[in-house]
């Protein structure tokens, strides 16, 4: 579980066309402000390590940044930002190195690779990706290896986009990165789906394709590919949040604090542009209903992989509505069953058709049901 403090919500010196973050932005829901003296109480009352979030948490002043990082330093040891990376410069520099922060950055690629991850002014975009890749390279040399957060799309990511992608991965791997997420494109309206959606075989294919790079990376891994495999063989331990069976209205993996001390959850479920205050309990009701409910329906009843799936993230289910199984469906299913045949080939029995899977299923219902907010009936 991780603590996201963000100081401005959405607020970003950026206009990416596809941020899962634009429905808040459009309906109004910007904060241009915080309290410091709040946050700092919310923090206190989570207790743990926080990483600073957006957004776009570079915005702050730096001595208010600088306030906050050395809060985390004094009590925790460190703690992270998630950032766009075109803010970074030799005072940010400096503060990572004297307050032991773990930097993350988004970007999607080199040169025309990120030009979906817009510049507010478009003639800027390329100038800004530049800076992004200057201070990926400059925390290699000077601080710790950042990692990255890659999305997936036709911008980085068709056919005639992954030979370069993999060309710029691999020069990631020299300078010492040694971790990168994929993400599938979050498709919120229909124009990014229009302009940027990679089709179900498109996605399938860089997928594998980064699969394959990573055989000939010295250091650099994709947690994606890692995940699945460990899935597969019935192993949860430290997967990712889309795996485990996320409650949208009590996300487990994700305890935001916002800039006015209030408590969030992840911003990946805010369909409808609406922060909404984070349940004071959590359950399972989605993950039970999709069990129960027919595919025809939204529902994952009969799939062999739903004990790893699960319906996958509710911020990316069918029609927006969290209740509905992810609409990347047939590309999960189409990942899990090239990996579910390596590891036959390999002499192992994946959880996909393991004689006991559907007594591990009958186990999680009834944990699950044990947990959730209201009486769930098949």
């Amino acid at each position: 579980m991780g603590v996201e403090l963000r100081p401005f919500g959405v607020a970003c010196n950026l206009a990416c066309t596809y941020c899962y973050q634009n429905p808040l932005r459009e309906a109004g829901n910007l904060r241009q402000s915080y309290d410091m003296a709040k946050m700092k109480a919310a923090l206190d009352r989570e207790g743990s390590r926080f990483i600073l979030f957006g957004g776009e948490p570079l915005l702050m002043k730096l001595a208010d940044l600088e306030e906050l990082l050395a809060y985390g330093h004094a009590r925790h040891g460190g703690s992270g930002v998630q950032t766009n990376g075109v803010l970074i410069n030799d005072a940010h520099v400096a503060l990572f190195k004297r307050y032991n922060v773990q930097v993350g950055i988004s970007i999607d690629g080199p040169d025309e690779l990120n030009d979906a991850r817009a510049d507010r002014k478009r003639a800027g975009t390329r100038h800004s990706t530049a800076a992004v890749q200057a201070a990926i390279e400059r925390l290699c040399r000077e601080h710790q290896p950042p990692g990255l957060i890659v999305t997936l799309h036709r911008g980085n990511a068709s056919a005639a986009m992954l030979p370069r992608m993999f060309d710029w991965m691999r020069e990631l791997d020299a300078a010492g990165v040694r971790s990168a997420r994929l993400h599938l494109l979050e498709v919120d309206d229909a124009t990014t789906r229009d302009t940027l959606a990679l089709s179900v075989r498109e996605n399938v294919a860089a997928i594998l394709g980064f699969a394959r790079l990573q055989d000939e990376l010295k250091g650099l891994r994709f947690d994606l590919i890692e995940e699945m495999k460990r899935l597969l063989s019935g192993d949860e331990r430290g997967v990712s949040c889309v795996w485990r069976a996320c409650d949208p209205l009590a996300t487990a993996a994700v305890r935001g604090i916002e800039g006015n001390g209030q408590s969030s959850n992840c911003g990946r479920t805010n369909k409808d542009g609406v922060d909404y205050l984070k349940a004071d309990s959590s359950g399972y009701e989605r993950s039970i209903a999709l069990y129960h409910t027919p595919q025809a329906y939204g529902g994952c009843h009969g799939c062999r992989f739903f004990l790893m799936c699960k319906g996958q993230c509710p911020g990316t289910a069918i029609g927006g509505d969290w209740r509905n199984r992810t609409e990347h469906c047939a590309i999960w299913m189409a990942l899990f069953a090239t990996i579910e045949n390596q590891l036959i080939r390999a002499g192992e029995t994946p959880l996909s058709i393991h004689p006991l899977r559907e007594q591990r299923e009958i186990a999680a219902l009834s944990r699950w049901g044990t947990q959730t907010r209201v009486e769930v009936r098949a």
